[in-house]
């Protein structure tokens, strides 16, 4: 088990067992009614650890253990922690928007935004479902998310917080979404970066040590026998400038 997920199991089971020798008015406070965001603030992540029951935190935390521990290895613990918590709190917000009135407690969307990571990174991965019908992890996803729109629109009073299962996929696909785009910036600026550099290379190569004065020619000797060893990025900043100068002009990198 990942560290991270270690830590939400203990968290919650503990506020759980808590939960019940609290007085029932300040469990109140630690709920979230989407109404009172503004008078409770604390509420959109302290609702998270509220749980209505045995069966309510079993099937979260069971969730939980089976998801959370490959993606949180996938992510890494950082990343893992802010998907699970900016689920939670999108849940929240969904809920806000479209469902004001009822209070929401448990960890749901926290646990269904572990869950999409999941059928993102393993979209095959079978899921037992009541531990006997396999389906493919994505299908699921599909399932729940038409089923929760089923329910949440069509008013179907079952006690479940439809809005806060959504909000938490949204929540985890924005996030993933950004983590694909950061990661997609970064491998360019990297290929620039090593483009530039293998230019600059070539350019340092194709200085003609005759045309260089016998004052400098030991110094960039020295330099050029620097990156054969050490890398161009071993090179201090007066040594590119340095080199640079004798460098033929139609091999400059600008």
């Amino acid at each position: 088990m990942t560290p991270v997920v270690r830590t939400l199991l203990i968290a919650n089971l503990g506020m759980f067992l808590l939960q019940l020798t609290l007085p029932p008015a300040l469990v109140d406070t630690l709920v979230f009614v989407p109404r009172l965001i503004f008078v409770r603030p604390w509420s959109i992540v302290t609702y998270m650890f509220l749980h209505g029951g045995l069966m309510h935190i079993g099937f979260n935390m069971l969730g939980l253990f089976f998801f959370g521990s490959r993606v949180e290895a996938r992510l890494g613990s950082q990343r893992f922690t802010i998907l699970y918590f900016l689920s939670g709190i999108t849940g929240a917000i969904v809920s806000f928007f479209f469902s004001p009135y009822a209070p929401i407690i448990g960890a749901s969307a926290g646990v269904f935004g572990v869950m999409l990571a999941f059928a993102r990174f393993w979209p095959n991965e079978p899921i037992l479902i009541w531990g006997i019908i396999p389906v493919p992890a994505r299908i699921l996803v599909i399932i729940t998310t038409v089923f929760a729109l089923w329910s949440g629109f069509g008013g179907v009073r079952s006690g479940i917080a439809h809005f806060a299962h959504l909000g938490g996929y949204l929540g985890a696909w924005l996030y993933l979404r950004w983590l694909e785009r950061a990661r997609t910036a970064f491998k360019r600026k990297a290929s620039a970066a090593t483009i530039t550099a293998t230019r600059r290379v070539e350019g340092y190569k194709a200085i003609d040590l005759t045309t260089v004065h016998e004052v400098n020619r030991a110094e960039v000797n020295r330099i050029l026998d620097k990156i054969s060893a050490q890398g161009i990025g071993s090179l201090t900043p007066q040594e590119r400038t340095f080199l640079s100068n004798f460098v033929p002009p139609d091999d400059r990198v600008h």
